[in-house]
């Protein structure tokens, strides 16, 4: 029988990736979800019952080993920016990672893979990079050898980072940035799922590998290039640190007391980590450690932004057009 691997949150954005990954290996794939009818696409990726999105709370100990029964390998991709709720940066990040790895443990599964971020520090003033490091903590903890994935900003067609701003400049000519000068590497989906497949299927050493793409610019570098890209003209103002903060606050203030119909484009939390660059540490292992060429924003960004373009999908027939003779 083919191995099994169960992938937690295996229908977010990184999760589906891997999921494709290990189905086109032959593995079957046990997508971990809460609401598994939202998460009914990731079936064609193997053949038929290869597979299978499975209802699970991560919050939840006989949840969490259900699901597991008879896994090979298994990834935790669950993340949340809630700071609050039952499915908050602790509930999720530090005691659902821990209780994924002991479970693992437990049932002798043989290999970990845990999707961290940049920035995880146990010391940070911002609840999301404190959580991700003690999350990081309890997993090795209980499950030594585990893999550690650290990615940057990640970018690719489901992203909530250059879809989201391509987006926003729709709606004016100013388009505000928070941290405009810091630095970021964006590194693509699939980069990220494939160091992911690496550590499930065994080919790569256990450890904490940082991930990042090619290019280290500032966010606003960042930002002009998608603009270029969906050919629109905006002026970018950097927002002071503080008024973003405000705006934060006001924000969750309003999606708290609309039970979640507002979600908030900014929190506190996101502001506070916004102040730090956030790249590949000088002696981190990386991509490179572990084989994997990484892509370019620039090579993938045309693929899934041209239908913020002022004509979408036809603003390339129109420059041809242009360009005709009319006599």
């Amino acid at each position: 029988m083919s191995k099994l691997v169960t992938i937690y949150g295996g229908s977010g954005f990184v999760g589906r990736y891997v999921a494709r990954r290990m189905a086109k290996l032959g593995w079957r794939v046990r997508v971990a979800v809460r609401h598994p009818n939202e998460a009914l696409f990731v079936k064609p990726y193997g053949s038929v019952g290869q597979v299978e999105p499975v209802f699970c709370n991560i919050r939840d100990d006989e949840s969490v080993r259900s699901v597991m029964q008879g896994a090979d390998a298994v990834m935790n991709c669950v993340g949340t920016f809630d700071a609050r709720g039952k499915n908050n940066f602790d509930a999720v990040q530090v005691e659902g990672a821990g209780r994924i790895a002991r479970i693992a443990a437990e049932q002798g599964v043989s290999a970990l893979v845990h999707v961290s971020a940049i920035g995880a520090d146990k010391e940070s003033t911002s609840g999301y990079a404190r959580s991700k490091a003690l999350g990081e903590e309890a997993v090795l903890a209980a499950f030594p050898g585990a893999m550690i994935l650290r990615p940057s900003v990640i970018f690719g067609m489901e992203d909530q980072f250059f879809n989201r701003f391509a987006a926003m400049s729709r709606m004016g000519p100013v388009l505000a940035l928070v941290g405009a000068d810091k630095n970021f590497q964006p590194v693509y989906v699939d980069n990220v799922a494939e160091a992911a497949e690496k550590g499930l299927t065994g080919t790569a050493a256990p450890g904490v590998y940082e991930l990042g793409g090619p290019e280290v610019k500032s966010f606003r570098a960042f930002i002009e290039e998608m603009l270029t890209v969906i050919r629109r003209r905006k002026m970018l103002v950097n927002l002071p640190y503080g008024l973003a903060s405000m705006v934060g606050g006001i924000s969750e203030f309003v999606q708290r007391i609309t039970g979640g119909l507002f979600t908030a484009p900014i929190t506190r939390d996101q502001v506070v980590m916004l102040r730090r660059d956030n790249v590949v540490s000088e002696d981190a292992l990386g991509l490179a450690d572990l084989g994997i060429s990484p892509v370019a924003p620039e090579a993938v960004m045309p693929d899934y932004l041209w239908r913020f373009r002022p004509g979408g999908q036809y603003d390339a027939i129109k420059e041809s057009a242009a360009g005709l003779r009319t006599e």
